[in-house]
């Protein structure tokens, strides 16, 4: 098999980073919002784009503009609102979430009835007028936008063309379908390809009349256009198309061809699948990636790039992996900070070598990307020579204003993306729009303002709890005039995001931890006496209704599910939020069994094996770990825990606790492989006919333990809030977060804004 020798260091050290971090807040680590190195002058510096200025180094990833369309394809208000946010943040550049071109030949871009779930720029003109309206606005703060268009989603694209429309999905060759590995992708023929290079020529051609500011390929993550132009998925041995190269350079000499050579062509492309360095063995030993060890090198990317450059590219952004390997292209909470500044060092250095000069007669940006956000690493980056441009994601998500906030020199108000891809990957996955957990304009910047209207009516309102829901609500109903006093009975502020955010993994929550005990500092300290704390203060209806406030917000959290296990008397017992606040618990226990596989569970057995050197087990009672997690950030645990050797068992109840071992009763018939990364989890909507069903068979089990950590979920504690409301502790009651539902922060924060809105 073939392997890049930087690759494999890369993609090995991205789960033990934590062991032997390279700084302690920088490229390879954990990094923190300081601003050591501000004034940022590289980043708020111009750059040229073949003819276009860009007035400093920031470009807004790709993110997926899903459900942010009418149906026919035209973008509507919530997607020119969402954009224009970020445009009136600072940011330089923006780039669309991908748009594809290939209506009526890739069947997985289209739904019944020639609708679309995807924006169009290929319909007709009836959609020339929301992208129209949608360069206007950007433009009038001085931003530029490019859109993004993509060949089609090929195997990696929904299943649901077959099951709704009996169509199968096509590819560069006979693929196996992302989603369900059972379903076939047909060969698309060369003259179907020739239709899509012909469809991109006429969408750069629409994208520049409409006065869009350049076009952008999306060449990476093994979608349509990398299934044509990377040799893993690329074994056609007939036809012009079987020159791998072919199909993408000739998209981009036909968009060349039709927009003159002035108007600017970006490129996305990864240097390498990574593949080979993520699976080794298991390449030959998977069916559905067995046939994908045949990738490109990087030395074959960096052949192509020139080639591409030569047919008229101006500008890439550059990262690793594909679906297969999720956790790569999308870095999730566990990845470290600048994971991908190597990669883009070696094309920069590269075209530099060479002497590559684009069509413009100048040098070819190279933009960096992956867990960019914090600034004083986005600078060091431009300063080192990483690269040209940095490239924020979900940053801009979580603060649209961060290029503004850095710019001024508030590094400290810059709201941190915690890396959890809830919002902005699994709710339009699941059928929603773009979102995020710890900013809930986002998606919704149509309807709620920046600024928050005034209440009409001050009020004096008492929040119980100050977790992320407590918090959220507290800030947001101070901002409109109303007084407001959190009781938590705890000694610090927080809730259940302390012990989430010990792990050094989860250091962007430790980040979000901070910035929101930063603001309710500021809010206690600030001269209108509208914010007040009382912590080690515990709250009951009583006390609430002597305290005479016209509203009383329950946000006090959740219980943890702590099952009576027979034999629990005999071996020790913690729950996962203690111990991860209160390593001491530990002891001297060698051999730890956590009970419960999902998103707490893992991420507590991947700090206990990494961090605390045990050995680890994971009991877990449904079919697969994490269920419900967003695919990178499970994808992530789950490879790595299996490299660290953290056993895991699914499917399998606990039965009792004896001296020393767990005993548990597992299933045994067609369970699935509780390490499969190169799969995701269908959504529960759809189903995988294919799948062989689980069997009935069981063992019984025993797993050596010195230590039990439980790690089973939380159950809304909302018996404070009925008493409340059985005494008429307060004219307004309401309950929010994990209280009402034991949930995720991204349920906590939309449901504590939304209330903080109106009351």
């Amino acid at each position: 098999m073939k392997t890049d020798k930087i690759v494999q260091t890369l993609v090995d050290g991205y789960g033990n980073w934590m062991e032997n971090p390279k700084t302690e807040n920088g490229k390879g680590s954990c990094a923190k919002m300081t601003q050591e190195l501000y004034p940022y002058d590289n980043i708020f510096s111009p750059i040229r784009v073949n003819r276009t200025v860009i007035k400093n180094r920031v470009v807004m990833a790709p993110m997926g503009n899903l459900q942010m369309a009418e149906e026919t394809g035209r973008p509507n208000q919530k997607m020119l609102s969402y954009f224009f946010e970020r445009a009136k943040g600072g940011t330089g550049l923006l780039t669309t979430g991908l748009i594809p071109i290939s209506h009526g030949i890739d069947n997985t871009v289209t739904e019944p009835g020639n609708l679309s779930y995807f924006p169009r720029i290929d319909r007709s003109r009836t959609v020339f007028s929301g992208w129209r309206d949608l360069a206007q606005g950007v433009h009038a703060y001085g931003s530029r936008i490019f859109v993004q268009v993509t060949a089609g989603m090929g195997r990696v694209g929904a299943p649901t063309c077959l099951l709704s429309m009996h169509k199968l999905p096509g590819s560069a060759s006979f693929n196996p379908n992302f989603y369900i590995p059972e379903m076939p992708c047909l060969r698309l023929t060369d003259r179907q390809l020739d239709r899509i290079v012909k469809n991109m020529g006429q969408a750069a051609a629409d994208s520049m009349t409409i006065g869009l500011d350049g076009i952008y390929l999306h060449g990476h993550e093994g979608y349509l256009l990398e299934q044509m132009t990377n040799t893993a998925f690329n074994r056609r041995v007939l036809g012009k198309y079987s020159d791998w190269q072919k199909f993408g350079i000739d998209c981009v000499l036909e968009m060349r061809k039709r927009v003159g050579p002035s108007f600017p062509i970006m490129y996305r492309i990864d240097l390498s699948l990574a593949l080979n360095e993520t699976y080794g063995e298991k390449m030959d030993e998977v069916k559905s990636l067995s046939k994908f060890k045949n990738g490109r090198t990087i030395a074959e990317t960096l052949e192509y790039m020139d080639s591409l450059v030569r047919a008229g590219v101006d500008m890439f952004d550059v990262d690793l992996g594909c679906y297969d390997n999720w956790w790569l292209p999308h870095p999730p909470a566990g990845m470290p900070a600048g994971c991908f500044l190597d990669i883009s060092r070696i094309a920069k250095e590269h075209f530099a070598e060479c002497g590559i000069k684009s069509n413009a007669g100048i040098d070819v940006p190279v933009v960096a990307v992956g867990k960019l956000g914090y600034p004083d690493l986005a600078e060091k980056a431009l300063r080192d020579g990483d690269c040209d441009m940095v490239m924020l994601g979900r940053p801009l998500l979580a603060d649209p204003h961060w290029c503004r906030k850095a710019y001024e020199g508030r590094v400290r108000d810059i709201r941190p993306c915690i890396g959890c891809q809830e919002g902005c990957v699994n709710e339009f996955v699941e059928g929603g729009h773009i979102q995020c957990t710890v900013n809930p304009r986002t998606g919704f910047e149509d309807i709620f303002p920046q600024t928050p209207h005034p209440a009409e009516k001050p009020k004096k309102i008492a929040v119980i709890g100050g977790g992320p829901a407590g918090m959220a609500f507290a800030l947001t109903a101070r901002e409109r005039g109303h007084s407001v006093e959190i009781l938590e009975k705890s000694a610090h502020l927080g809730g259940r995001v302390v012990p989430g955010s010990t792990p050094k993994i989860k250091f962007d929550f430790a980040n979000y931890l901070e910035y929101l005990q930063n603001r309710c500092a500021d809010a206690v300290e600030s001269a209108d006496g509208r914010f007040t704390i009382k912590l080690n203060t515990a709250a009951d209806p009583g006390t609430v209704k002597s305290g005479n406030y016209n509203a009383v917000i329950f946000a006090n959290g959740s219980a943890n599910i702590d099952p009576p296990f027979l034999g629990r008397d005999r071996i020790r017992c913690v729950q996962a939020t203690d111990v991860l606040v209160d390593p001491s618990l530990l002891g001297d226990a060698e051999k730890v069994v956590v009970v419960g596989g999902g998103i707490v569970g893992c991420e507590t057995a991947y700090w206990l094996a990494y961090e605390q050197n045990r050995s680890v087990t994971i009991v877990e009672m449904v079919s697969q770990m994490m269920d419900g997690a967003c695919t990178a950030n499970r994808g992530h645990l789950l490879h790595y825990m299996e490299k660290k050797g953290v056993l895991l068992y699914n499917c399998a109840e606990v039965l009792c606790f004896d001296t020393g071992k767990v005993i548990v009763e597992c299933n045994t018939e067609n369970v699935p492989d509780p390490y499969n990364t190169w799969q995701p989890i269908l959504p529960k909507n759809i189903g995988n006919p294919l799948a062989k069903k689980i069997g009935s068979a069981k063992t019984e089990k025993e797993i050596p333990a010195d230590l039990v950590v439980l790690a089973m979920g939380g159950r809304g504690d909302d018996a404070m809030y009925f008493e409340a409301l059985k005494a008429h502790a307060a004219p307004e009651i309401y309950l929010i977060g994990d209280s009402f539902k034991a949930a995720r922060v991204l349920e906590a924060t939309r449901a504590a804004y939304r209330l903080a809105l109106t009351i």
